[in-house]
């Protein structure tokens, strides 16, 4: 089977890489010269574990390949992934431009029967938009059909939730297309992943719902760690035993800066305009798009207070850019944010991230001594008069507290990830602030030490 991705970013680049290492041929197509080029090399654009690993390893087995040439490549498929960008509008809802000059494309190369897939997170109504545009310009000579298959992928984590996913959603009218998808997925059937299928409207609307929830718990817990700061409870502690009722469950209830990166954003502001469009109105959703908004201002003011009020002046060791960790994307990084608006009140910022430093450059550009960047977590916190953590990747859960302190002006860590014990960090001589939960300073009376117990041990 011969199958065209277009598109080979995030979503385009991990779903041909994945499809190819069930076996078939897989062409990426993308408009950028430069890119493929690159791919061709074996040159990965972003940052993913173990994606270069898995494109090299089907790029030698002939099984993928990239180019800029979208006719042949449409003429050869058997099916064919559309995978493009859809940007939001500033009205919040989803810019399908992209999404239609390929359905264009199809239509004037299409010469027999293909299965058309939305891979791409697009509104309701757009399975149904690309299967007119298709029909309009082959002139009705070809059969096809259209198919919703929503991704849902990580970022940091999105092979693996590719090839193990929680489910595969397939949305069509045409059983045909349907069998041909089940084909496609067949090494997921056999290890007996649950497969959704459906009408295109209600695969697209399972994308958006979900994203739209698990925005939701984010917002609610960071709510909930507002209330803890101010009534003296443990956030860390209620999400634990919320999530240990197997109604909520225990994933997306930690405490934070606010959600960001390429989706929750993006879809939520969508889903929130699909209701406007039906003239309705998503309440819940409006809510948390406002509550994601005033948790990264409230950072800002604690990281203020945590420095005695004001930051004009103060010089912060910065660490962590991207959205979230073993990623570098920072599409609407709660921590950029975070990060601007600490300068944008007289902060010195002497930052440090693992694998998004040239991409925050764009967003949060060097000056002097004002922004500047650096090899690692420690050169960062030279001279600095507290440290940020403003994203949890794994190097800064283990670092030498001993060697920061030497570092810097005094010893305080401001943690807006929850990433330390608080009794550890103050053992080591530290003031420390974290979200959601009392500040912790070497001689300060500890509460009663909060656990989970299960049958006779402590967690």
């Amino acid at each position: 089977m011969n199958i065209c991705v277009v598109g080979s970013g995030y979503v385009g680049l991990v779903t041909g890489a994945c499809l190819a290492d069930f076996g078939v041929h897989v062409t990426g197509v993308d408009k950028d010269a430069s890119k493929v080029e690159a791919l061709n090399r074996g040159e990965i654009p972003i940052y993913e574990p173990g994606l270069a690993t898995l494109v090299r390893k089907n790029m030698e087995a002939d099984r993928l390949s990239f180019t800029t040439d979208l006719g042949p490549a449409l003429e050869a498929a058997d099916a064919i992934f559309i995978a493009v960008g859809t940007p939001s509008l500033p009205d919040g809802s989803a810019d399908l431009s992209f999404v239609r000059q390929v359905a264009e494309s199809i239509g004037d190369h299409l010469n027999g029967y293909k299965v058309v897939i939305t891979k791409s997170t697009v509104p309701i109504g757009t399975g149904q938009m690309v299967e007119e545009t298709i029909r309009q310009r082959a002139g009705g000579e070809q059969e096809f059909a259209v198919v919703s298959n929503p991704e849902f992928l990580r970022e940091g984590s999105a092979i693996e939730d590719f090839m193990r996913p929680d489910r595969v959603v397939i949305g069509s009218r045409d059983e045909r297309a349907v069998e041909m998808m089940l084909d496609i997925y067949s090494p997921l059937r056999i290890a007996d992943v649950p497969f959704v299928v459906t009408n295109v409207e209600s695969a697209e609307l399972i994308k958006y719902a979900s994203n739209g929830f698990l925005a939701t718990k984010i917002s609610f817990i960071n709510e909930v760690a507002t209330l803890c700061e101010k009534l003296g409870a443990d956030v860390e502690v209620v999400a634990r035993g919320m999530g240990l009722d197997n109604r909520i469950g225990p994933k997306f209830l930690n405490s934070g800066p606010g959600f960001g990166g390429s989706c929750f954003p993006k879809d939520t502001r969508a889903v929130a305009q699909i209701a406007h469009d039906c003239d309705e109105r998503f309440r819940i959703i409006d809510a948390v798009l406002e509550a994601n908004e005033a948790v990264k201002e409230r950072m800002v003011t604690k990281v203020e207070a945590a420095l005695g009020g004001s930051a004009d002046g103060k010089t912060l060791a910065v660490l962590g850019l991207s959205f979230k960790p073993d990623t570098d994307d920072i599409r609407e990084s709660p921590a950029i944010e975070i990060a601007q608006g600490l300068a944008a009140r007289g902060a010195r910022l002497r930052c440090f991230d693992p694998e998004a430093m040239e991409e925050a450059k764009e967003e949060l550009p060097e000056n002097g001594d004002r922004v500047s960047y650096h090899g690692d977590a420690y050169a960062a916190a030279d001279g600095a008069d507290a440290v940020l953590i403003l994203t949890e990747w794994n190097q800064f859960r283990k670092l030498e507290l001993e060697n920061l302190a030497k570092r810097l002006t005094q010893p305080l860590i401001i943690d807006l990830r929850n990433i330390y014990d608080p009794s550890r960090v103050a053992a080591a001589g530290f003031r420390y602030v974290s979200v959601g939960r009392g500040e912790a300073a070497p001689g300060k009376d500890e509460p009663v030490r909060s656990r989970v117990l299960v049958g006779d041990g402590p967690l």
